[in-house]
């Protein structure tokens, strides 16, 4: 085969593979996101470098011209350093995750979240303003027992805020587990055609509205207020993030578009796995918040109402802008 046939035949593979290593190599994080060029994915990439190594051979045993073989070669060697290159340390890797991987996973499944947000807000307000102007509901939500309950643990007069007893310990594994257990069914009730997902999101919502509507009638709203005000910048956000996990997985079951639905699901559930991941970190950190610093009534509302607006511009950053700079971190 004469050079001239040889070059017309890979060039569209050479300049795909240039492309997508000038991508890859400079620019890693960032380049994940945007759409492969001419077809290379990457996953591809094995396949296309052991290809060009065949290339580089053909043309070298063919006596092609220097120019063409020093490209060939020059792209070998970024491909060899890419592929071979030594891996980050697995606790860089789940920095990386958390701070921009994640904050970009999220907002990359915007319509899903801010559904989610609504399906979860709109019962939370509408429901407490409902027990606000007819306190006696509250008795058709729950039984008189459990009413009880909340009012002890709300009950100004008490050490503690937010629970009967227990070491702050005992009440973090108890807060993981809960707060965890709650964010993967309300992921997996996904399945159930995005149903499930819809019916958790409007029962928590009613729920939490509800036992803070009638807190706030009979009195115990500043105890309440003052325990749920730090913690749930990371554990009501988490919900709302598993919601909308849960929904984009019951889409892509619905309506799998072109593609078949088994594949769109398995993308779907992969999307959705990796989001728990960050859920489950958001939720330990809710726990470690509640367990030691929400239950401390001696710290008085000024204090704990700081606090929470630190938290939760915290975490509004952190969804908003993470991942935004990786480029320039690289």
């Amino acid at each position: 085969m004469r050079q001239e046939q040889f070059v017309a035949r890979y060039q569209a593979e050479w300049q795909a593979l240039e492309q997508w290593l000038a991508q890859r190599g400079e620019h890693p994080r960032q380049a994940r996101r945007q759409p492969v060029h001419d077809g290379l994915d990457d996953g591809d990439f094995p396949q296309r470098y052991r290809r060009l190594c065949q290339q580089l051979a053909l043309a070298r045993r063919r006596g092609y011209s220097p120019q063409l073989v020093a490209r060939l070669q020059q792209l070998m060697q970024q491909g060899h350093t890419l592929l071979y290159r030594t891996p980050r340390p697995q606790w860089q890797r789940a920095l990386a995750f958390l701070f921009a991987d994640f904050p970009q996973l999220v907002r990359s499944q915007a319509r899903s979240m801010w559904v989610a947000a609504a399906l979860f807000a709109v019962p939370l307000v509408g429901s407490f303003a409902l027990i606000l102007w007819r306190p006696e509901l509250i008795h058709l939500l729950m039984d008189n027992a459990r009413i009880a309950e909340f009012e002890r643990m709300y009950d100004p007069a008490s050490p503690n805020l937010g629970r009967d007893s227990g070491t702050n310990w005992s009440m973090f594994g108890y807060y993981i587990m809960n707060n965890i257990s709650i964010g993967l069914r309300t992921f997996a009730f996904g399945l159930i055609a995005g149903v499930g997902t819809v019916f958790v999101m409007l029962f928590n919502g009613v729920g939490i509205g509800s036992v803070a509507g009638h807190l706030q009638h009979i009195g115990h709203g500043d105890p309440f207020w003052r325990f749920v005000a730090g913690h749930g910048a990371f554990e009501l956000t988490a919900i709302v993030i598993a919601g909308g996990a849960g929904l984009q997985l019951g889409m892509k079951l619905l309506a799998p578009g072109r593609r078949r639905r088994i594949d769109a699901l398995v993308e779907g559930g992969v999307i959705g796995a990796k989001l728990c991941v960050g859920v489950a970190a958001m939720l330990l950190v809710a726990a470690f918040i509640e367990a030691f610093w929400s239950s401390i009534a001696a710290v008085p509302a000024w204090g704990k109402y700081s606090v929470a607006a630190v938290l939760w511009t915290t975490v509004f950053v952190w969804l908003w802008r993470g991942g935004r700079g990786a480029a320039d971190a690289d």
